[in-house]
């Protein structure tokens, strides 16, 4: 855990070198553990590229009176829109006047506070979960009315998020080539910005209207008219991420070519803004805890398999919107029909030390009774957790059960859970480090999801899918 959640991997962000030496660090404990190696030409590893687009730097401006700003610091986008505006500004005050006519204006106003059920309690800190809150229904109800450009002047709350909102937003928004499509909910919870599964970190395009954060102190230029140029241009590039998989061939001649596959993520947020004097987004919890519990499981595979094969696979870009599985399903190693389980951890190592959730255990997210059953016994034998069902309900605010690596799977109608100790305070923050994990109760939950395996693993006959099955 010290290892690969300690500030030397600089929170492993997807798309950065610094995933990569978290990756071969994996790679290369599945060597010394004694995996077999089921990547690319005899190697742990399966390559692929994400696509990343976001606002270009050099190519775009702004300037008002003839005066630039500098983006990300003076002025920041909040979306990926990409857009050519020029006009004179029209100052609103707090908006709240829904009879000015704003038809075609570039449009200045001042952050109203958010309705406060509206502001998230988890990814990244308040003040910028408030920003967030505030920007997009303010934002939308001028580009409703027709305004060409809004720029919004921080209060003192959202003037502490600034530089949260610019290094957040510049990053843009992922893809992955070759990948299945990204699966759309409309729940709520499931497309938060900056968190995972929206899990791109800026959010795509939503309208060609662009929308901007002023500081606080530039209210006085902006409250009377003044002349304005908006140019944001998009840009586009590809960049490697790689799927680390290792196996433990299966014991019985006539069960050894099905699968039961060990799933986590290896990357994080990387290093963003500072929080408290800390600029390293450790992601211990999230989700070194769930690879760390894989070479455990391993470990212990590697001196006793099972029946059937296992895999183990450590799916990169997960935060950037489950890319590294989302691109597996679409290239297994292993045909998915012959995945008679997937058992997804994600966060597993925090909270109220004897509950912990267990995603797709419920309809409509259950797609194997059988399976669910299998990890109901095995936590009677492991570690005899309380199990929360609430976080597996679809009506749950955070949407949680869209949100990690099991999805893409369960989408295909293979056998999947979702292992989880769920969201805490210091998810998606600077403090989410080694020190602050319930070890006790990870080792709990790595033998959960073991015992789960090895009953799936061994069965006379593997987990069948509900009849009926649709995931929604």
């Amino acid at each position: 855990m010290y290892a690969l959640a300690g500030d030397a991997m600089r929170g492993r962000e997807a798309g950065t070198l610094d995933e990569m030496r978290a990756s071969m660090w994996l790679a290369d404990q599945m060597r010394k553990i004694g995996l077999s190696p089921r990547g690319e030409d005899g190697t742990y590893f399966q390559w692929w590229n994400m696509r990343r687009t976001r606002i270009s730097t050099g190519s775009s401006s702004v300037t008002i009176h003839g005066r630039p700003l500098a983006l990300w610091s003076e002025i920041t986008p909040t979306s990926n829109a990409a857009a050519d505006v020029t006009g004179t500004t029209m100052f609103v005050g707090d908006g709240s006047d829904s009879t000015v006519d704003v038809r075609g204006k570039i449009v200045v106003a001042m952050l109203a506070p958010p309705a406060p059920a509206s502001v998230r309690t988890t990814t990244n800190t308040y003040e910028v979960n408030y920003t967030r809150a505030a920007l997009n229904p303010e934002a939308a109800q001028f580009t409703r009315r027709g305004a060409a450009a809004v720029v919004i002047i921080a209060d003192s709350i959202a003037e502490i998020a600034f530089d949260g909102i610019a290094k957040t937003q510049m990053r843009g928004a992922y893809d992955v080539i070759g990948g299945v499509p990204r699966f759309v909910r409309n729940a709520a919870g499931a497309a938060g910005a900056g968190g995972r599964g929206g899990r791109g970190a800026g959010g795509a395009a939503q309208a060609a209207v662009p929308v901007l954060l002023a500081h606080r102190a530039a209210l006085s230029d902006f409250r009377e008219p003044q002349p304005m140029e908006i140019r944001l241009r998009s840009e586009s590039f590809e960049s490697p991420s790689v799927n680390i998989i290792g196996m433990v061939r299966g014991t019985d001649p006539s069960l050894r070519d099905e699968y039961v596959l060990f799933s986590s993520h290896q990357d994080h947020d990387g290093v963003r803004y500072t929080v408290a004097g800390d600029s390293i987004w450790n992601g211990a919890d999230d989700n070194a805890s769930t690879s760390v519990a894989l070479l455990a499981i391993a470990r212990a595979w590697v001196k006793q398999p099972s029946k059937r094969s296992a895999l183990f696979v450590f799916h990169g870009a997960e935060e950037r919107g489950l890319l590294g599985s989302r691109y597996y399903v679409a290239h297994p190693i292993v045909p998915l029909a012959q995945t008679v389980a997937v058992l997804n951890g994600d966060m597993i190592g925090r909270n109220n030390p004897d509950t912990a959730a267990l995603l797709g255990s419920q309809p409509p997210h259950r797609n194997s009774t059988d399976l669910v059953q299998m990890a109901i016994d095995a936590n009677r034998m492991t570690g005899k957790f309380v199990i929360d069902s609430s976080w597996d309900r679809p009506t749950h605010p955070e949407g949680w059960y869209f949100r990690s690596d099991h999805v893409p799977y369960a989408e295909r109608n293979v056998p999947s859970l979702f292992f989880s100790t769920n969201l805490h305070s210091d998810y998606h923050t600077p403090r989410d480090e080694p020190k602050n994990i319930n070890f006790a109760k990870l080792a709990r939950m790595t033998q959960w999801m073991y015992m789960t395996g090895w009953i799936a693993g061994n069965a006379p006959k593997r987990p069948a899918i509900d009849p009926g099955f649709v995931l929604r």
